[in-house]
């Protein structure tokens, strides 16, 4: 199974490159498929690389509802 995550963009480098906050964890990604993207944005994250823009209630209310499973989960015997 694959998954991407939304990321806001804190910080742009040289060569496509690009710093995110993936929930307090701040990673360099590749933005050359979305060259568009500017910090504070939000992008689709899959393996290192920003494979699209999403805007920013839709990326806050997906952030939330993996928050909302990793408390679930969480909370699941084990």
């Amino acid at each position: 199974m694959c998954l991407a995550l939304p990321a806001r963009i804190v910080s742009l480098k040289d060569s496509d490159q690009a710093i995110v906050d993936l929930g307090g964890v701040r990673k360099e990604i590749s933005i050359a498929l979305t060259p568009q993207a500017q910090v504070d944005d939000y992008v689709i994250v899959h393996v290192g690389h920003a494979i699209g823009m999403v805007d920013t209630d839709e990326a806050e209310r997906t952030l939330a509802l993996f928050g909302e499973l990793a408390q679930f989960s969480a909370s699941m015997p084990s």
